[in-house]
């Protein structure tokens, strides 16, 4: 019942645009910040400090797959996370305050938020995935005031996902 509320009603795509409105610009002004800081970015230290002091609990690394990923791949490709994570996090802020690709921006959005906790970082990270459960629930009624409206039709029928699309192709 709620989840049909989350994704057809309209009152629950203007709440979502709200949310959607506050999170584009929280990774919006992040990855800008990032983007055109005095000091260039630079994610060395923080995947340094996550590989020498992983989230541990009696005595155990909690996340010892995504510990070897940073050792084994982040850190040796820092450069590559150099300009992924400012990009990423400003282009997700800017899906989300336009409403365009909302749950792809939002699934982005999702994965970064949980990176930064798999290495013991939680700040606003488990409050942003909490409201962006309910706009990845939503689907298309998350991003319906939004560019959304007119974007994802025509990706639809590119995909060939749109019903309508389908039956005048085979037709």
């Amino acid at each position: 019942m709620v989840v049909k509320w989350l994704r057809e009603n309209v009152y629950a795509a203007g709440i979502l645009t709200i949310i959607r409105l506050y999170l584009g610009w929280t990774w919006m002004s992040a990855g800008w910040g990032k983007l055109t800081g005095e000091k260039p970015f630079s994610a060395a230290g923080f995947l340094t400090r996550a590989a020498e002091n992983p989230v541990v609990s009696h005595d155990q690394v909690v996340y010892p797959t995504y510990n070897a990923f940073i050792k084994g791949f982040a850190l040796p490709n820092v450069e590559l996370f150099n300009f992924l994570i400012p990009w990423g996090e400003f282009l997700v802020g800017l899906g989300l305050i336009l409403g365009t690709l909302t749950t792809a921006a939002i699934f982005f959005g999702m994965m970064m938020n949980f990176a930064f906790m798999f290495a013991g970082t939680v700040s606003s990270n488990p409050w942003m995935i909490l409201l962006s459960i309910f706009i990845i629930v939503a689907g298309a009624n998350a991003g319906k005031f939004g560019l959304d409206y007119y974007v994802l039709p025509y990706v639809r029928k590119w995909l060939k996902l749109d019903k309508a699309a389908a039956k005048t192709t085979s037709a």
